[in-house]
């Protein structure tokens, strides 16, 4: 029996992928995601920003979370079943793909409904394949070449991006799992210091001129997508439930609060719309990471115990103000198209997932993102789950424990929701389906 190193676990890669994969074939994909965490998240900001939707379906999974990998229940807005096989869990999922596989049953998992199997787990490669892979079948505007500066992962920034995401994913992306997870105090305190002398440094980063008004200047990078997601959750989650508590975002850190704000509410064509904001649940996150941490300390059980949520910080997210308003406004700018920038494939190491593009199943026909934002020691339940990024309902069906996803408090908030499922729903069953929880 085959058992892959699990590179994913708590140490997430950024790492280099075919471009003559079969993901370059017709739109016959199906991403399986989980919402709540940081790496699940990126994958959908960037379906949303390169406006894959009617070439990856999305495909809920209910955040439950069990020893055979995240279920479909029906609840919460998952789907019963899995649509394409009539499964009800990740795990029969992975052993379609893979009969031997023993590792980790993970998310986010784009999967080819072609050919039956998976070609990554890793989100981190998922997301640079969605830069470009499926470009033949979009419109020549929203194609990686012709997007100003060279797209999300430009070439000629790879190298700072690369140096960035590595300081970041180690201190601040995992820093935050490190500190709220950590079992003694020795363990914590090693890692909230880092964490915060990380934010000092973004916060300083982005003082220069060219690093505005996002991290390596006006156009969004990886580098921005990748650390939203984290931002996002602090001040409404890690700051108080995982005791990231040296300072807020909101509150110490002007220049982070702005950038955060800029994107969250940014809902003009350099966000395509809105998509920071329409994918961000702010009370999901305080629920599920409560429920992560409370398996913790109950030894991975979701029985006995239920949990009350935090109702501050009120706001959620603070509003811009009437000047970055303006500012907004008056930076909105047209897509443009017809720039003939090259995006090659950067050098890395080769992952030993046998799911990853540069693994031993490479040539696979299908994707697979990894939850690789928790740590694998110390926080998994009896039956080998990871317990740490659950977001269970309670057994019942009692309505009162069903989590309403939402953003900010108001009634604005309610009617942009109602409209973009509206819009979702007329689009229709898009080509590729994507999981998510």
């Amino acid at each position: 029996m085959r058992t892959p190193t699990p590179t994913a676990t708590f140490d997430e890669r950024t790492a280099p992928f075919e471009t003559g994969s079969p993901v370059n074939q017709a739109p016959n994909f199906l991403l399986r995601r989980i919402d709540m965490r940081y790496t699940a998240h990126r994958t959908i900001l960037v379906r949303g920003l390169k406006s894959l939707e009617p070439i990856i379906q999305l495909i809920l999974t209910d955040f439950n979370l069990s020893e055979n990998g995240w279920l479909f229940t029906g609840r919460n807005g998952s789907e019963s079943a899995d649509p394409l096989y009539g499964f009800t869990n990740m795990k029969q999922l992975y052993q379609k793909a893979d009969p031997e596989y023993e590792g980790r049953y993970t998310v986010p998992a784009l999967w080819d409904k072609k050919t039956h199997t998976i070609v990554n787990n890793e989100s981190s490669e998922i997301i640079r394949m969605l830069y470009d892979q499926f470009d033949e079948f979009l419109e020549p505007d929203q194609r990686e070449v012709n997007k100003p500066e060279g797209g999300f992962y430009p070439p000629h920034l790879r190298k700072e991006i690369d140096a960035m995401n590595e300081w970041v994913y180690n201190t601040v992306n995992n820093g935050v799992y490190k500190c709220g997870f950590s079992m003694t105090q020795e363990a914590y305190d090693s890692n909230v210091y880092p964490l915060f002398k990380s934010l000092d440094r973004l916060e300083e980063h982005l003082a220069d001129p060219a690093h505005q008004p996002y991290l390596f200047g006006e156009h969004i990078t990886e580098a921005d997508i990748r650390l939203y997601t984290t931002m996002a959750r602090f001040d409404v989650a890690y700051y108080n439930i995982f005791n990231c508590n040296l300072k807020m975002i909101r509150h110490d850190y002007p220049r982070l609060s702005r950038w955060l704000r800029n994107l969250y509410w940014d809902e003009s064509d350099r966000t395509n719309g809105g998509v920071f904001k329409k994918t961000t649940f702010f009370e999901v996150y305080k629920y599920g990471y409560l429920r992560a941490k409370g398996r913790q300390i109950h030894g991975g059980s979701d029985v006995g115990w239920s949990v009350v949520i935090p109702r501050g910080p009120v706001p959620d997210i603070e509003p811009l103000t009437e000047e970055e308003e303006r500012e907004i406004i008056s930076g909105t700018r047209k897509k443009l198209s017809g720039l003939n920038i090259g995006n090659g494939t950067p050098a890395s190491p080769s992952s030993h997932n046998p799911f990853s593009a540069q693994g031993e199943g490479r040539g696979m026909g299908a994707i697979f993102g990894a939850d690789g934002d928790l740590p694998s020691d110390g926080v998994t339940s009896p039956g080998g789950a990871t317990a740490s990024t659950s977001k269970e309902d309670e057994d019942d069906d009692d309505p009162k424990h069903v989590i309403k996803r939402r953003t900010t408090h108001g009634e604005e908030n309610a009617k942009w929701y109602k409209a973009a499922k509206k819009a979702e729903k007329k689009l229709g069953a898009p080509n590729l389906h994507l999981a998510q929880s």
